[in-house]
């Protein structure tokens, strides 16, 4: 081994020894994140939906119809905290303790502010429609927080993956059947018993929803470039260690000068395409770059895939 992969190899230590110990403050991070992220769900249940007798979807939207059955009886908190164990206790046999641990978390954090936020008998939006729509958005946002932190707020999620793994039907679609028979069967409720609600249930889940795919995808979206540079090494070390993305050389050649030239492709979030612009143009600002975007970048470091 020469001296300079020698000298690579100690960079690549120093930079997983970096990166495990940064690792706590990270997973600190994301546990305190799905904490907050929890608080405008419960908001937008307890002090939007269910002061108007609206149901939504989900585990909720059953331990709302649970609340309302029993004339207010049997708090949301209270069904919430049972069901999901009862959901988490199968899931821990059928998946396994790794995939339940953060779900067990997001689960308790959410049951505390159910507890915490009562339910008032007005609602803070007095227009049905419009709470369903800001109830949504907020709850949406809610989730995707939590989700793109790595955790869970367990409910019908644990049954999509049961199903999932058992039955091979998508996640998406077991989520779907189990919205519209959940907020269906809110009709026959005394205190619901009208079609305008159940279609306000619909909406407020057709938004949150939305919400959550347009957090999820905005903060995924990727781009992909090829960097020209006759100092690709230093380009290629640069992007490696300090932003840090995997780095691929190609070989290309130069049709006009017919000369053979090295091509630096990177995937990177979009969010880091600043970074990348900045180290290539310190080291070499006569350097080509094309950077396109990318519909899905799936793999290690980016979005999993089955």
């Amino acid at each position: 081994m020469n001296v300079k992969e020698k000298q690579r190899l100690e960079e690549v230590k120093e930079h997983i020894s970096a990166y495990r110990k940064m690792r706590p403050y990270i997973e600190a991070k994301e546990l305190i994140l799905i904490a907050l992220s929890t608080i405008p769900y419960a908001i937008a249940v307890n002090k939007m939906l269910v002061p108007h007798n609206i149901v939504s979807g989900g585990l909720t939207g059953l331990c709302e119809i649970i609340y309302f059955a029993t004339d207010r009886l049997i708090p949301i908190w209270l069904s919430t905290f049972i069901l999901n164990a009862l959901l988490l206790s199968v899931a821990i046999k059928l998946i396994g303790w790794r995939f339940c641990a953060r779900t067990i978390y997001g689960v308790a954090w959410l049951t505390i502010w159910f507890k915490v936020i009562e339910i008032e008998p007005e609602p803070i939006v007095h227009d049905p429609f419009m709470a369903c729509v800001l109830g949504g958005l907020m709850c949406g946002c809610g989730l995707g927080l939590v989700f793109l932190n790595n955790g869970s707020t367990g409910g019908t999620d644990i049954i999509a993956m049961l199903v999932n793994k058992y039955a091979h039907l998508s996640m998406g679609r077991v989520l779907l059947y189990c919205d519209l028979i959940i907020i269906s069967s809110a009709y026959f409720l005394p205190n619901v018993h009208s079609i305008e609600k159940v279609l306000f249930g619909l909406t407020f889940t057709f938004m949150a929803t939305t919400a959550v795919d347009w957090i999820m995808n905005r903060s995924r979206q990727s781009v992909q470039f090829f960097i020209f540079s006759k100092r690709y090494a230093e380009i290629a070390d640069a992007i490696l260690y300090r932003v840090p993305r995997g780095v691929t050389i190609l070989d290309g050649e130069g049709w006009f000068s017919k000369q053979p030239m090295k091509i630096v492709t990177v995937l990177a979030r979009k969010s880091e395409s600043g970074k990348i612009f900045k180290l290539v143009r310190e080291i070499d600002p006569e350097a080509f770059i094309s950077q396109s975007q990318t519909i899905g970048v799936f793999g290690k470091g980016f979005d999993s895939y089955k």
